[in-house]
């Protein structure tokens, strides 16, 4: 008897699951990066108008930075297990193509299916080719060394006056 692919629904229903979670997980994270923003837009503003010193901004700005890379982060991790979790999730999809079933008087046919009769094959023989010679370079002739002779000069005497 023919049977039609069935897909593993449980599986399917879990990925789908874990792309639901993963969605409201980075919009979370986008909400509370842009409180962050926020909150750090009302430090600014107080240090414009007087209220806060140089420092306490200078450390709101290095406490700021420093969370906006962990968010950032984070929701660079979820991306990156979203696209895996989808590509699963299509593989999953892209399993379940139908196959083309015809019913004939004679039965049920796949019609892509051709039966193909055994017939001997030959075996193929592999002819290696020869090993490339590797291109021999002339090298060039050494030069000799030729010393030069120092010729040591005679040292005058300067005289001196007074």
């Amino acid at each position: 008897m023919v049977k039609v692919k069935s897909m593993n629904e449980p599986m399917y229903a879990k990925l789908q699951k874990q792309l639901t979670i993963a969605g409201e997980l980075i919009r979370a994270r986008q909400e509370e990066k842009q409180g962050l923003l926020d909150e750090f837009d009302e430090e600014a503003k107080r240090y414009f108008f007087g209220k806060i010193s140089q420092r306490a901004l200078q450390m709101s700005v290095r406490k700021t930075n420093k969370e906006l890379a962990r968010l950032n982060k984070a929701i660079r991790v979820t991306i990156s297990s979203v696209k895996k979790t989808g590509d699963r999730a299509s593989t999953l999809a892209a399993a379940q193509a139908p196959i083309a079933f015809k019913a004939t008087m004679t039965g049920i046919s796949i019609p892509g299916k051709k039966r193909v009769a055994k017939r001997k094959v030959k075996k193929k023989v592999i002819k290696r080719a020869a090993p490339k010679k590797k291109a021999v370079k002339n090298k060039a002739a050494k030069k000799k060394v030729v010393k030069k002779k120092v010729v040591k000069k005679k040292a005058s005497k300067k005289k001196k006056r007074r």
